[in-house]
């Protein structure tokens, strides 16, 4: 038995879940602080352990809140919360920025959530998907950032990708967000302004999510679209600057972008067309705009690649006729430079009877011949274009 400052026993043979919920009331009787920090007095046996602190979790959380008839209410405490939430009071939105394993688990504890939802949201690299559990649905999305690079010569701009994982329940709605882009702050903000649309319930947020997740695709196209005009321009253009390594960076973003634009067509489509438990029915309409938006997107970026690839291989064909023409000039001066070194050649080999070697119109009839030869060469070249 743990012998803490406050008179409440605290029970040792309980389920982890049991625990996290029947310790709310006692969480409202100590500061937010000391929670968090799950720092108290008093002394531990060898049979008993500290209960889970039910709010550790808040510790990874950006911002959360209780939303009564789509407004924010003045409530500090987490647990008395989510009893007024659970009573058809509103709803609880959490948001929170990679938490650890164990912060999601005592979330999950309090919330009630399913353990294999709790495991996809520990995971930074989850393809985007959408899953159905008692207590809640479970959306998965891959978010994109285009990030300036200051060293073009490393491969300019790059695509970065991260997760925001989305759990709906009756009475509450988590965001788990992994990765330094697409944060949920001006999001909150926005839907805090529209209070006739975030009084629908949990799912307007589910709805706000996707929506701000397509338009960062939207974004991050146009500026793909910038880069690919300028390399375009680079190489078609009259200098014909031909950047090899940029077009293939280029191309490995785009193909990170169908792996993460591609697999969210079966969930939004979902959420669209299907009828769901805890998705409003008005909200369902506001899905088919983000699935068109996202339809965009995936026709965009299909047309990337494939004219990426016509890029590329019109660069590697202008490279490889830049290194012709380049051939066939260092072969016309190999030309009239071997002439004149031909005509030196036979008149070193210093034999006595040789003509003109007497004369002494000999040597300046010789000079005047090896330049002849090379004027003649040089203009049929030029006239061919190798020079």
């Amino acid at each position: 038995m743990a012998v803490l400052p406050r008179p409440e026993v605290i029970p040792v043979a309980r389920s982890p879940r049991t625990s996290l919920v029947k310790t709310l009331p006692l969480a409202r009787t100590l500061p937010l602080r000391a929670v968090v920090n799950g720092r108290r007095s008093g002394v531990i046996t060898h049979a008993a352990r500290p209960a889970p602190s039910t709010g550790s979790f808040l510790e990874s959380a950006v911002d959360w809140a209780l939303y009564r008839d789509g407004l924010r209410q003045e409530e500090t405490d987490f647990g008395r919360a989510c009893t007024l939430a659970r009573r058809g009071e509103g709803f609880v939105w959490v948001g929170l920025h990679e938490p650890t394993p164990q912060q999601l688990g005592e979330l999950g504890g309090v919330l009630q959530l399913h353990p294999l939802s709790l495991e996809d949201a520990s995971n930074p690299r989850q393809r985007p998907k959408i899953e159905r559990y008692d207590e809640c649905l479970f959306l998965s999305l891959r978010t994109l950032a285009y990030v300036e690079n200051a060293d073009r010569d490393e491969g300019g701009d790059v695509v970065e990708t991260g997760v925001v994982m989305v759990f709906v329940g009756d009475y509450f709605v988590v965001t788990v967000r992994h990765g330094r882009h697409a944060s949920m702050g001006r999001l909150r903000s926005n839907l805090e302004e529209d209070p006739s649309h975030l009084s629908l319930g949990p799912s307007a947020v589910l709805h706000a999510v996707a929506d701000k997740v397509v338009d960062d695709y939207l974004a991050v196209v146009d500026d793909v679209n910038t880069d690919i005009e300028e390399i375009e321009i680079s190489v078609f253009g009259p200098n014909r600057i031909t950047d090899i390594e940029r077009i293939y960076q280029l191309k490995r973003d785009v193909i990170e972008m169908k792996r993460t634009v591609g697999p969210l067509t079966r969930p939004l489509r979902e959420l669209a067309e299907r009828q769901r438990e805890r998705v409003h029915p008005e909200i369902r309409e506001y899905f088919r705009d983000v699935e068109d938006h996202l339809a965009r997107v995936r026709e965009q970026v299909s047309s990337f690649d494939e004219l990426l690839s016509s890029i590329l291989q019109a660069g590697l064909a202008r490279l490889t006729v830049s290194e012709n023409e380049d051939m066939r000039k260092i072969s016309a001066w190999v030309a009239i430079a071997a002439m004149p070194t031909m005509i030196a050649g036979i008149y070193g080999m210093n034999f006595e009877h040789m003509p003109e070697t007497g004369s002494p119109w000999g040597y300046p009839a010789v000079l005047l011949l090896m330049s002849g030869v090379c004027a003649c060469l040089f203009r049929g070249f030029k006239r061919n274009g190798w020079l």
